[in-house]
C-alpha cells in the first residue's frame, strides 16, 4: 500500500516536473512576447527585472530536478556522491540564483501588495530553509538537515502547485484574472508548507515511538 502511494506520488511529481520543463523551454528564445511575458509589458524594459525573470524561470527547473533526487534512499545509501552533488547543485542554485531573483520578481508581482507580500515571504523562507538545510548538513546534524530540505523542497514545488491551483480555480469558479493571481500567490505555497510540517512531525513522532519501544 505504502509502496503504491510512493510510486503514484513519484509519477505525479515526474509528470508535472516534465510539464514545467516544457513550459520553460519557449523562454530560451528570449522573445519578450513569450507566454507570461505578454502580460508583463509594463515592466519588460526594466533590465533588472528581466534578468531576474529569466534566471528564476530557467533555474527553477534545475531546482525541481536536483531536489527531486534528494529524497531517494537508493541514491543516499548506494550512490552518496550523486546525492551530495545534486544537493550542492540544489543549494547553490537556490541561494545564488533562484532565491535572489525570486525576491526581485516579488517586488513587481501582479496583484499588487497582496501578491507581492506573499511572493516576498515565499522567497525569503525558501532561501532560509535551504541555507539551514546546508548548514545543518555541514554540522553533521542530518535529522535537522532532512527536515529543512523537506521544507525547502515544499516551497520549490510551489512552482507546480501555484499553476495547479490556478487551473482549478479558473475551471470551477471563473473569477477575475487578478483575483486568481492574488489567491494562488498564497495557495501556491502555504498548503505545501503545512503538509511538509505535518510530515516532519509525523516522522518525528514515529521515531520517538520506536526509540521508546527499545
Amino acid at each position: 500500500m505504502r509502496l503504491g502511494i510512493k510510486v503514484s506520488l513519484l509519477l505525479i511529481l515526474s509528470f508535472f516536473t516534465f510539464l514545467m520543463v516544457r513550459l520553460t523551454i519557449p523562454y530560451f528564445s528570449f522573445n519578450d512576447q513569450t507566454a507570461f511575458l505578454r502580460i508583463k509589458q509594463w515592466i519588460i524594459h526594466n533590465e533588472i527585472w528581466k534578468v531576474a525573470f529569466y534566471i528564476h524561470v530557467i533555474t527553477s527547473c534545475i531546482c525541481l530536478m536536483a531536489g527531486f533526487t534528494q529524497f531517494s534512499k537508493t541514491l543516499l545509501f548506494k550512490y552518496p556522491k550523486i546525492h551530495k552533488t545534486a544537493g550542492w547543485v540544489y543549494v547553490g542554485v537556490i541561494l545564488l540564483l533562484s532565491g535572489p531573483s525570486g525576491i526581485i520578481m516579488s517586488i513587481y508581482a501582479n496583484g499588487g501588495l497582496i501578491s507581492q507580500t506573499s511572493f516576498l515571504i515565499l522567497s525569503v523562507l525558501w532561501i532560509y530553509f535551504t541555507y539551514q538545510g546546508f548548514n545543518q548538513a555541514r554540522k553533521f546534524n542530518f535529522l535537522a538537515h532532512r527536515n529543512f530540505i523537506i521544507r525547502s523542497y515544499a516551497l520549490t514545488l510551489s512552482a507546480l502547485t501555484l499553476r495547479a491551483w490556478k487551473v482549478a480555480l479558473v475551471f470551477f469558479f471563473r473569477p477575475h484574472p487578478m483575483d486568481v493571481y492574488m489567491l494562488v500567490a498564497w495557495l501556491g505555497w502555504i498548503p505545501n508548507l503545512i503538509i511538509a510540517e505535518y510530515y516532519i512531525r509525523y516522522k518525528f513522532t514515529k521515531l520517538n515511538k520506536l526509540f521508546n519501544e527499545h
